[in-house]
This record gives C-alpha cells, structure tokens and sequence, in this order.
C-alpha cells in the first residue's frame, strides 16, 4: 500500500513539473525572443549553440574566446568545470525546439513521424516500442545508404524530429547533459506524468553495448524504471536491422539497432 502511494504521489509531482515546463516552453516571450534573435545576429555563435546540442562535442569554457564570451552574455551557457554547458533545461528545450522546427520542412523523417502518429498510442500511454520499430524501418529505407560522417553526425537529430510530432503538446523530450557525448546520449521522454529513457548511441562493438546496457540499467535506478530503451547506430554493412528484448536482472531493456 506504501509503495502505490508513494508512486502516486510521484507521478503527480512528474505530472506538476512537466505541466510547468510546457507552458514555459511553449510561451513566446520577449526573454525565447531575445535568444532567437542572436542566433540570428550571430551565426558563428549559432554554430557553438547547435554542437553543444546535438553533436556532443565537448567545448572548453574558454572567456577568451569571443563566441564562448558572446553566449556567457546572452545567457546561452554557464560554465560547469570548465566546461560549457546550455544554461539551464528550460533554455535547452527551447533552443531544441528551435533548431528542431528549422527542418519541419525540409526533413523527411519529420513528416514520416507525423503520418506514423496515431499508431503510438495505446490507453493514452506512449508505446515506445513502437517509436523505434517504425523509427528504424523508416531511417533505414530514407538513409541507409549514407556513410558513417553523416549518421554520426545527425542520427540523433534525426531522432528527435521523428519524436516530435508524435508528443508535440502533451509531452516534452529532453537531454540529459551528464550522458552527452559523441558515443552517448540519453534522452528523456515525459508524457501524461510518465518517463521513458532511451539511449542513443553509436555502435562500437559487442563489449562496448554491453557496458552501455549496464550504464542504461544504472539510469533506470535513478528514475526508478524497469523498463528502458536503447537506440544503435551501426555503421557496419553486415549489421542486422530490428528491435529486439533483452533482459538484464529485473530490468528490460528494448534494443534497437539501426
């Protein structure tokens, strides 16, 4: 009985925030304005703001540096050890769905997520493993024949724009900035009060999924799941498409490779 309480009152608590966080997101203030308009005014700036974002390249706090000072500024970044960061989660999701809503246009994987929509949903709950099922059928049928530089480099991205129309005003989807880097990344799904992770990542090998199955179950410790979801890309021309269970302990973790 303690335990469902407890759960209870987590879910509204989940619930409480994410409300809060759409409405600040979703606000068209002077404060989004202001950071719009300097992407803008600044492209070189633009360019430190989107690898901070989406390529997980690390970028040394570096005041010397003009664009590095620039972003300090304007708000855009904090320094954490040394290294640059987006200020806070509320200016990162904002800023991800800027870069995001750049492509809606002229992105495919966009559009293919909002005619797969309706497919995603089963007693209001998101079916997760559905997202990446169709995610990885329809990467692979519009880029499978592209080459390493370019997976590595927008995969993720990719990802992301095939989510958004799928949770676009219900849910949020966000990075957690502790994982990201150019191997991994976990991004964090909060829809109708409940949390998914999945982790992107590029494919290294057998060990190096292993560890990254291990680092997974460790995250879902920290959210108090059972359920997570790992996305791969593999670069290798003999690898095998799918989704697949696997399970570590008490914990299932939903594989897929693309």
């Amino acid at each position: 009985m303690t335990e469902r309480v407890y759960k209870s009152l987590q879910a509204d608590k989940i619930r409480g925030f994410q409300a809060a966080e759409k409405v600040l997101v979703n606000d068209s203030n002077a404060l989004f304005l202001s950071l719009k308009g300097k992407l803008n005014d600044y492209p070189k700036l633009r360019n430190v703001i989107y690898d901070l974002l989406f390529t997980g390249k690390p970028i040394a706090y570096t005041p010397m540096n003009d664009y590095i000072e620039i972003a300090a500024m304007f708000g855009f970044i904090r320094n954490e050890n040394g290294t640059a960061v987006i200020f806070n989660r509320i200016f990162e999701t904002v800023l991800y769905n800027l870069f995001i809503s750049e492509e809606y246009e002229t992105n495919k994987m966009y559009d293919v997520g909002l005619l797969d929509k309706s497919q995603f949903f089963i007693g209001g709950h998101l079916n997760v493993r559905r997202v990446l099922e169709c995610f990885v059928e329809s990467f692979h049928d519009l880029y499978g024949e592209q080459d390493e530089a370019f997976l590595e480099e927008v995969g993720r991205q990719y990802f992301m724009l095939y989510l958004k129309p799928i949770i676009n005003g219900v849910g949020n989807c966000y990075v957690e900035v502790e994982t990201r880097n150019r191997e991994r990344t976990d991004l964090v799904i909060d829809y109708q009060g409940e949390q998914y992770v999945i982790e992107t990542k590029i494919w290294r090998g057998n060990a190096y999924n292993e560890r990254g199955e291990e680092q997974l179950v460790g995250y879902l410790d920290y959210f108090h799941l059972k359920k997570g979801y790992m996305l791969s890309f593999n670069f290798n021309k003999k690898k095998k498409i799918g989704v697949q269970d696997v399970v570590i302990g008490d914990r299932v973790i939903i594989e897929a490779i693309v």
